[in-house]
């Protein structure tokens, strides 16, 4: 694997997306750093790892740890084949014009179309963490009853992430400079407290490593045994280990994005892996039962084991960088379904694509597809309270919607790679990154990971489904497929009779390869 690149001058930088047919409208002031803290509070170890460790636990036991590195693996394919489509199309809205250049319009759409939907539905999940971490650290954030009535958690839950995803909104429709500088700084919050995290459980640690091969029995009386189990355990780490591509989603607001991007992507995930995985393992070593109930409970898991061996004190302090870890992880979700909206809209891919693609002349932001994200991500939020198994459902289907979205993008890419029109030759004397000889071989896996556990997270489990009607347990093949046929009939009946650049974003006075032009008109 090679990684070659040559340096990218100031006008480049400005006014490199003409090639692609579009022009600058938005700001570019992201650096290098808040670049790489797009991807890492994306997929947020400290949301990811606290909310769902007993999730994982529960089902696997102290075992389940090894889904972490299992699942790091295969993203990690994923990844490398994003960071090289990130050197090359750094344009907003990454899955979609990565998909655009590498499979036929519809796919294309569909992929974007797919992560959109997913996107809106992963903020307000992700709002939701609110509720776990917030009254633990003080009960007066318990503002429905004692938490003890019937709808007490699912209400509060609902009111604490209107006001977080009420906040997203306001600082994304303020524009990506004050956005940038929010989520750094929780960003380097979250991960200084990673590290202390870290640091205090290996102090304490209270168990052997064996511990770590400790399947508590799990499994016993299912049909694949332990395996089974595991398979599930493992869905934890998959709902935690993507949305790395963010930093690409930003490429027209990120300086010098062509060598910035891809690294940013690779850190992020390299970076999540190591510390979210230091994180579990010492917890579990930490833990002084492990055969306690409540550390596979809901509300107790991994913040109810930081509380017992770290006390009080200072357990909570460390609950507080988690509330901040959680803050800026619905940021960035909110930040990239935005620049998702923006891109089909700008392409005139969307209803309303004029108005949902409009910059805001003062912001230098769109302003009305951040309000109306946040609009529909506290409507999903209120199906919570009376139906919270239907909620939960929904929620676990939008990741498998985020890993058909990526595979819509890898598997055009492997068979662009088979036909002999991958990677496409250096033009300009720009040199890209790179995976060389090793391109294909990583593209292959890629794939067969993205079909692998989105057929395992799909899979109709009572596990995870629950054993309510038979459409729970079918809701991953009925949803995505209500989402994808509706969308595809308003596209294919209408929308794409209408696709084409919007006049208002088209590159003007610019030099643009015809073959890209007539693809975007």
């Amino acid at each position: 694997m090679s990684r070659t690149e040559n340096s990218t001058d100031t006008g480049e930088s400005e006014h490199g997306l003409a090639e692609f047919g579009y022009n600058q409208s938005l700001e570019r002031s992201i650096g290098k750093f808040a670049s790489f803290a797009a991807g890492v509070s994306y997929i947020s170890i400290l949301t990811g790892t606290f909310q769902l460790f007993y999730f994982g636990f529960s089902f696997g036991g102290p075992a389940y740890w090894w889904s972490w590195p299992m699942v790091f693996a295969g993203q990690l394919m994923v990844a490398l084949s994003f960071a090289e489509l990130a050197a090359r199309y750094p344009v907003a809205g990454s899955v979609y014009n990565w998909s655009k250049r590498l499979a036929g319009p519809t796919t294309s759409w569909m992929a974007g179309w797919m992560m959109l939907i997913a996107s809106i539905v992963s903020i307000s999940a992700t709002a939701l963490a609110y509720q776990i971490t917030l009254p633990q650290i003080w009960s007066g954030f318990q503002l429905v009853g004692d938490g003890s009535g019937e709808y007490d958690f699912a209400i509060n839950a609902v009111i604490l992430g209107t006001v977080l995803i009420a906040f997203t909104t306001v600082i994304n429709a303020l524009g990506v400079k004050l956005m940038a500088r929010i989520n750094s700084t929780g960003v380097f919050i979250e991960l200084i407290a990673a590290v202390v995290i870290v640091v205090l459980l290996v102090i304490n640690i209270h168990n052997p490593p064996t511990v770590l091969f400790d399947t508590q029995d799990k499994g016993a009386g299912m049909p694949l045994g332990y395996f089974g189990a595991f398979l599930i355990a493992a869905l934890a780490s998959a709902y935690v280990m993507y949305g790395f591509d963010t930093a690409a989603s930003l490429g027209e607001e990120t300086v010098d994005p062509r060598r910035t991007a891809p690294r940013a992507i690779l850190r992020a995930i390299v970076a999540s892996f190591v510390l979210g995985g230091l994180i579990l393992m010492f917890g579990i070593l930490a833990a002084p039962d492990l055969a306690d109930p409540r550390i596979g409970e809901k509300g107790g898991g991994l913040q109810y084991i930081v509380l017992l061996v770290l006390g009080g004190t200072l357990g909570k302090v460390l609950l507080i960088c988690i509330a901040i870890a959680i803050t800026v992880c619905v940021l960035a979700v909110h930040t990239a379904a935005i620049r998702m909206m923006f891109a089909m809209a700008r392409d005139n891919a969307l209803p309303a694509g004029a108005t949902l693609a409009k910059i805001d002349p003062r912001h230098k932001t769109p302003i009305v597809p951040a309000v109306l994200i946040g609009a529909v991500a506290v409507l999903i939020l209120v199906v919570n309270i009376r139906t919270p198994e239907i909620f939960t459902a929904v929620t676990s289907v939008a990741i498998i919607m985020v890993y058909l979205a990526y595979l819509l993008v890898t598997l055009p890419m492997l068979i662009s790679r088979l036909r002999g029109r991958w990677p496409v030759p250096d033009t300009g004397g720009r040199r890209y990154f790179s995976l060389g000889r090793w391109g294909l071989p990583v593209n292959v896996l890629a794939v067969l990971w993205g079909s692998l556990m989105a057929l395992n997270l799909a899979w109709p489990r009572s596990e995870v489904y629950g054993d309510g009607p038979w459409y729970l347990r079918w809701i991953a093949f009925v949803f995505v497929g209500i989402v994808a046929l509706a969308g595809l009939l308003w596209y294919r009946l209408r929308g794409r009779h209408h696709v084409g650049v919007l006049p208002e974003h088209m590159a003007e006075a610019l030099a643009v390869d015809p073959t890209v032009h007539r693809e975007h008109t």
